[in-house]
């Protein structure tokens, strides 16, 4: 990336941030409005704030309300590849996170009704492989990178 693209880059994702903190806040008022304690609100804050903060911006300047199809490659390859608490309960917990957040997200009008029924179809369908792929990249018997990944 050439320099003049890197501080373009650099911008867009400050700017991106400051948008994810004001919907970050926005989204810890609806779970509080939904009743969830404060430990189970900063839980998925934190959840949702990892997804729109590292891992969209981690490839590509991208907002919160265009990332909603990227939850595939998020809990199937990046979370288990860069968390270092990666696991089965993690994999589960973050995409109940994603799909409170963009329930969210949808209701507050930042994204189709869709999008949000694509993404709980795509975490519904893809958890047993993201699962496999889990259990196959923490078993030290496999050392083949294609065994884990499917390639």
């Amino acid at each position: 990336m050439a320099e003049g693209e890197y501080e373009e880059y650099e911008s867009a994702c400050a700017k991106i941030r400051d948008d994810n903190a004001r919907l970050l806040t926005e989204f810890e008022r609806w779970l509080s409005d939904k009743g969830l304690s404060a430990k189970t609100i900063r839980k998925h804050r934190d959840n949702a704030d990892l997804y729109i903060n590292e891992f969209l911006l981690d490839d590509g300047a991208t907002p919160a309300n265009d990332g909603a199809g990227s939850i595939s490659m998020f809990l199937g390859y990046w979370f288990i590849r860069k968390a270092m608490w990666a696991g089965p309960s993690a994999i589960r917990e973050n995409a109940a996170s994603l799909k409170k957040f963009y329930t969210f997200m949808q209701e507050a009008g930042q994204i189709p009704a869709d999008d949000l029924q694509e993404l709980k179809e795509t975490i519904k369908e893809g958890m047993p492989e993201w699962l496999g792929t889990m259990d196959r990249y923490d078993d030290p018997d496999i050392d083949d990178p294609a065994e884990v990944w499917g390639f």
